[in-house]
């Protein structure tokens, strides 16, 4: 532990945010390797008065963001963990770092199937880190889920973040691509969600260098027009789903409709786009017949 007084950590922080980076990240960081919360700072913020106890001194601190505006290396991946809806999750650079937007896919989830007492089986393709499986199966512990990956050591990653997120058993990892772990479940799913790689091959060349020179290539790139794993997790979706089994993907900001289309030709009825925070059509959902 290392001790400094608020007058102290905010002349500090002054010092930090004039050599660029924004306050965010380096509240992030904060409390990811220094173990003070957002709010907590805010609250000696107000009165400057007291001392802060942190898990590591401000040196070290301090090299990980110099670290971070030098290489543009991600927060996350330097600290080795991000924060997800309730959830504290291992990442690395074979992981993409799961969005804030994403968070409302489980509250989707949530609308779709109102009924806590329900039992179900779900999947997730592409699960990277685990992070909408886990946030699942944690509220819907009567629920079985499975989790696939094309990537073992993604795969992991994810399994690990269960581990430390519950001593819940209903949550299982498959390695494989998108439908093919999947074979002895045709038929049975309730519920599919996929987050999968969307980004059109045009955008992924202007990304953020935070972004494009770290986070996994695979996990991004959705081919010429970033429809391409999205056209193949709906076309062959028929053949996994329950009858009125529903289908959940996130999608590129302007692609809703797109996707929608998609899902009306292979068979999908209740069709709906629906915004993210920012109030464009993130996600699309659809009911099989």
């Amino acid at each position: 532990m290392s001790e400094v007084s608020a007058k102290d950590y905010f002349l500090w922080e002054k010092k930090q945010l004039l050599k660029g980076g924004d306050k965010h990240s380096l509240s992030l960081l904060l409390e990811l390797k220094g173990g003070i919360s957002h709010d907590e700072l805010n609250l000696k913020r107000l009165t400057l008065e007291g001392s802060l106890c942190l898990k590591e001194s401000l040196d070290f601190i301090e090299s990980i963001w110099e670290n971070h505006l030098n290489d543009s290396v991600p927060i996350q991946y330097l600290c080795g963990f991000c924060f997800w809806r309730n959830l504290k999750l291992i990442v690395s650079e074979k992981v993409l770092i799961p969005r804030p937007e994403t968070e409302l896919i489980i509250e989707i989830v949530n609308k779709l199937f109102k009924e806590k007492s329900q039992k179900l089986l779900f999947a997730e393709l592409g699960t990277g880190s685990g992070a909408i499986s886990i946030a699942i199966a944690l509220e819907h512990p009567l629920w079985e889920g499975i989790a696939t990956d094309i990537d073992k050591n993604v795969l992991d990653v994810a399994e690990l973040n269960f581990k430390n997120c519950s001593n819940q058993s209903n949550l299982k990892f498959f390695c494989g691509n998108w439908w093919n772990p999947l074979e002895l479940f045709k038929g049975k799913l309730d519920l599919v969600i996929s987050n999968p790689p969307y980004i059109p091959k045009n955008t992924y060349q202007n990304l953020p260098k935070e972004v494009k020179n770290y986070e996994p290539k695979i996990a991004l790139l959705g081919g010429d027009d970033g429809l391409d794993h999205i056209r193949e997790i709906i076309h062959l979706a028929p053949l996994y789903l329950k009858e009125k089994g529903w289908m959940i993907i996130e999608n590129h900001f302007d692609h809703g409709e797109k996707v929608r289309q998609i899902y009306i030709d292979n068979g999908f009825k209740s069709v709906e786009v629906l915004n993210d925070f920012s109030g464009v059509g993130r996600f699309t959902i659809g009911r099989y017949k």
